[in-house]
């Protein structure tokens, strides 16, 4: 979704991000505060896309699906910034 997203016209910040352990939460947690702030000083579409594990349904330990999401989705889903012009728009 982000790589598509990205091709729109006004996007200006997209983000993929999993969480699975506490230091790609952190980084999780700029990422979202970042595209707040880009919506907020009108600079364009901003978006995060969050690789999330879910033991419960997935049937797994916390540990195990951590694991599952670094090992698999983000192999399919790799985590990283899409998109990010805002220096650009900044610097006008």
């Amino acid at each position: 979704m982000s790589e598509i997203l990205a091709l729109v016209e006004g996007a200006v910040y997209i983000e993929r991000v999993a969480l699975s352990s506490p230091a790609n939460v952190r980084k999780a947690r700029a990422a979202i505060k970042k595209a707040f702030q880009v919506q907020m000083d009108g600079l364009g579409f901003a978006m995060v896309e969050i690789l999330s594990p879910c033991p419960t349904n997935w049937k797994m330990t916390s540990v195990q699906a951590w694991q599952w999401v670094d090992e698999e989705m983000a192999k399919e889903f790799p985590p990283g910034v899409i998109k990010d012009t805002t220096a650009k728009k900044d610097a006008s």
